[in-house]
């Protein structure tokens, strides 16, 4: 036990010593020690302009990492902030290139083109880019095993969440009421992965974002991205 707990002071220390410039490090400290729990925080939807700065904004000066499912139709006017996600060591997964459900869903192959088509346009920003994460718009459930196997076949490897401010399904909510669903589906679960989004009209996710990190932090887990 002393050293379980001697094991968690030093990983945390450790963490506070990186900038955030370095966040991306930050996931060597991750750990299958069941002593440390850890949550990840993942974003939707973005980049934006209204949301996705004031997001980095609140993750720099909290120095936490995490991780950005992007649409990438929505890069092109956006460079820069796809560069400012990348530059501060956060994790980019592909997310869709036109979030249009009946398109990409219509078939496997339409699906792998719309994943594609998001990663040329990731690629052309940032070329060292080669992340596989994947998760799919509006989530896995319900989809036919032809469109998971699909993707998993190509090499990705999906990502899911496990708790959610439910920001996406609850758009007039406040943040306190964000902030207790987060509490609600994170609770009992020492590996979270906690489902926000950065798209046009989350002003509340990000007036909730520096409540949630205290709350995590407070109660000893590890930010890491996936």
């Amino acid at each position: 036990m002393g050293m379980k707990l001697f094991t968690c002071a030093l990983l945390c220390a450790a963490m506070l010593c990186f900038p955030a410039a370095k966040a991306r490090e930050n996931r060597a400290y991750a750990s299958d020690d069941p002593a440390i729990r850890t949550v990840c925080l993942t974003f939707d939807d973005g980049p934006t302009d209204s949301t996705t700065p004031k997001v980095l904004d609140v993750l720099e000066r909290e120095n936490v990492p995490a991780t950005f499912f992007v649409i990438g139709r929505q890069i092109g006017r956006r460079k820069d902030i796809l560069r400012r996600i990348y530059g501060a060591g956060h994790a980019i997964g592909v997310h869709t290139y036109s979030h249009e459900y009946k398109k990409i869903y219509s078939s496997p192959q339409k699906l792998l083109e719309d994943i594609a088509l998001c990663r040329t346009a990731i690629r052309k920003v940032l070329p060292d880019w080669d992340s596989m994460l994947y998760r799919f718009p509006g989530g896995q459930a319900g989809l036919s095993e032809k469109l998971v196997s699909a993707v998993r076949e190509k090499g990705y490897r999906i990502c899911g969440w496990n708790a959610s401010v439910e920001d996406a399904v609850s758009p007039f909510a406040k943040a306190d009421d964000l902030f207790d669903n987060a509490l609600r589906s994170a609770a009992g679960k020492d590996r979270v992965v906690l489902l926000l989004h950065d798209g046009v009209g989350y002003a509340e996710t990000v007036r909730c974002l520096p409540r949630l990190i205290a709350h995590f932090r407070e109660n000893g887990y590890l930010f890491q991205t996936l």
